[in-house]
């Protein structure tokens, strides 16, 4: 599946289905969780049975560095407490590559480590960036570890015009965490997960 990829047609669909994502209107959302200056919304997934997510909030650094955080690469492993390994399996053409990424098990453990397989894409997006994803099938991987799956997700970052500095991170995430696993579980993992990412992040950054 690497090796075929069809990065033009893959990185259009997927970029197009994060702005219809970003374009829905507020009464299609319900709030999951609301902490530290950051808003977790959700709604029934239309890939999935499972919910999108969508999460939001202002993160005091320039749009650049931010997605340079965010997106594969040096960076992530660093900081993302619930990613345990990360690999760049194949870079393709485009700003895209295929990474291969394990997360930690999470609520002492009922949701066990998981494994993702995704193609992963940046570009611009009005003054600022897009990062998304989708999971693709691959046959390798760790064996100890349940195979989730990511519909369509992304992270745009735009600056605030009020303060160039300082920049409006909005997330959208629908992760099929599969095996046999309780909706009330995953939801209330997703939204404490997506929250800390946020923590995490300003964290790093600073550091910097």
């Amino acid at each position: 599946m690497v090796d075929h990829i069809d990065v033009p047609t893959m990185s259009t669909k997927l970029q197009n289905t994060l702005i219809q994502y970003h374009s829905l209107p507020e009464d299609k959302w319900s709030v999951a969780k609301k902490s530290n200056d950051v808003t977790v919304w959700r709604k029934p997934s239309e890939e999935f049975g499972g919910c999108l997510y969508k999460i939001e909030g202002v993160v005091q650094d320039v749009t650049n560095k931010i997605v340079d955080y965010i997106r594969p690469g040096p960076y992530r492993l660093q900081w993302d407490s619930l990613m345990t390994t990360m690999e760049i399996i194949k870079d393709l053409e485009q700003s895209c590559c295929v990474m291969q990424y394990t997360t930690a098990g999470q609520l002492l453990n009922i949701i066990s480590p998981r494994e993702f397989i995704d193609f992963s894409y940046t570009t611009s997006y009005e003054n600022g960036l897009l990062t998304c994803g989708v999971s693709i099938e691959y046959e390798n991987g760790h064996p100890h570890c349940v195979r989730g799956f990511n519909h369509p997700c992304g992270w745009f970052c735009v600056p605030l015009q009020s303060c160039p500095e300082h920049s409006f991170l909005t997330g959208y995430i629908q992760t099929d965490l599969r095996g046999m696993l309780p909706q009330s579980t995953v939801d209330f993992a997703m939204a404490g997960s997506l929250v800390n990412f946020y923590s995490d992040l300003r964290k790093a950054l600073k550091k910097s």
